[in-house]
This record gives structure tokens, sequence and C-alpha cells, in this order.
């Protein structure tokens, strides 16, 4: 999360609140604004630190996985907030996560392009990572057998052109919003959507997409979003089938939560 105070925010209404005592000593706060898939608290602990409570639908298996991918992201420059584990060292007792509250800025899209070296370091150093469980990436799993007919064919089309293009871990959400630059470096925050997927799904946050890049993001966003943002889903297939819509590139439309 970003600077000022983490207590300030104008959250959704009937945001779910965290509950008490799954880590002991820290205590909920306030909801937070942001959080497009997850409920989002602000939180304080016995010493006087924040903290950031989230929900989660991840497996405790699926985020073991991201152990591996935050020191890789750590040995290639970039900050991870390091999560909580509960005191019988669960990462998300009752369905909920705990990170440090991050002070600093949220980043620009200038700074995330000034982040490709370390992005192409990350990038390489996960490349073997196996798939997140339960979270397949589009690159190596098959489309949905339910989709209607003319979105199947209009997403295939999009998807084809990538065959071949590097595949691994990737954080799968990058953003303005989930790049901090804080006073000991930039930060990554939101690895929600991290899995094993094709490399310039990331890469497109650093520089401007092809448009056979920029199709291909906006269907696997569809993809993304078709179980946790119906609505958001319908709005990015209606680009996808109708040519005239799409006339900026998936990163510049992708929400900047």
């Amino acid at each position: 999360m970003t600077t000022g105070t983490p207590h300030a925010a104008n959250p959704p209404p009937s945001a779910p609140r965290p509950p008490e005592g799954l880590w002991p000593g820290l205590v909920p706060i306030a909801p937070l604004a942001g959080g497009a898939r997850n409920a989002v608290w602000s939180a304080r602990d016995a010493d006087g630190r924040d903290w950031v409570v989230k929900s989660t639908g991840h497996s405790e298996a699926a985020l073991a996985w991201l152990v591996p991918l935050h020191a890789a992201a750590r040995a290639a420059g970039l900050r991870v907030p390091e999560p909580l584990r509960a005191s019988d060292g669960r990462r998300a007792p009752g369905g909920w996560c705990a990170e440090p509250f991050l002070v600093g800025r949220h980043g620009t899209p200038a700074d995330l392009a000034r982040l490709a070296p370390q992005l192409a370091a990350f990038h390489a150093a996960v490349r073997d990572l196996p798939a997140r469980p339960g979270l397949p990436g589009a690159a190596e799993a098959p489309l949905p057998a339910e989709l209607p007919s003319d979105l199947a064919a209009a997403l295939a089309t999009a998807l084809a052109p990538m065959a071949g293009a590097a595949v691994g871990a990737i954080h799968g959400d990058l953003n303005p919003g989930n790049l901090i630059l804080t006073p000991e470096g930039p930060a990554l925050i939101d690895w929600d959507e991290a899995r094993r997927d094709w490399h310039f799904l990331d890469q497109i946050a650093t520089r401007p997409a092809s448009d056979p890049e920029a199709r291909a993001a906006l269907a696997v966003e569809i993809l993304s979003c078709r179980g946790p943002e119906p609505a958001r889903a319908a709005e990015l297939t209606q680009r996808l089938l109708d040519p005239t819509l799409l006339q900026a590139s998936p990163a510049e439309r992708r929400r900047q939560d």
C-alpha cells in the first residue's frame, strides 16, 4: 500500500471485516479502497506498526508457491512485502493474509518502464517454476469448454500469435498502482494474479505493446475476469468482438488498483 495514513480511504460499502485473533496483537482498523477482487483492511500491531490485511481465495499451496517468486524478485532488486505467518504457520488463516504497510508513493508508467532490467532478471530466475496450484496460465491451459462459440473463436484467434513466446512465472498484474516507490527502493505489491504465463504480459507494462500482444493481453484479461469480475469480462469481451473498440492497448486500459 502507499504513503500517507493507511487508515484514510473511501472503502467499498459492506467490506467484510477480518476476524480478530488471526495474528496475535494485530487489530483490524478500517477498510481500504483499491481491492478489485478482495477486501483490503488496514491493521496495527501492539508495537504500533501498520499492516495491510487482505482476503484471499488462494490455497496454502498457492501461497507457498510465491516464496521462490518473491525471493527472485528481491534478488533482482525489487522489494516485496514479507507476508506474516499465523502462529500455527498458515499463510492465510481464515482466508486472510497480512503484510507490512509500505511507506512510499505509487509509481507512474515511466517508473515501470525503468524497471525493465530488473523485470528481465526476475523472469530469467523463475522461468522454470511450475504452474501455480489452482491458477493455470493462459499460455499452457486450454480454453474453458463452456465458452460461447463466438467468444472461444475470438479468444483462440487473439492468443494464437503468442505460440512460442517466452513463458515463465510472472507478477501478472503490473500497473502503476502495484508499484510503490519506497525510500529503500521500488516495491511490487499485489501478487494475487502471479502465475506461470507469457512473459510479455508483464513486459507490456514497461514498453508499448505490439498489436498482437495487445489483443492477446485483452484475451487473457477476459479469461481472468470471467469468474471474479463478470461485468468487466463482459465489457472486455465486447471490445474483443468489435474491432472498432480496440483503440488503446490493454496495458493502457488495465485497472489501476
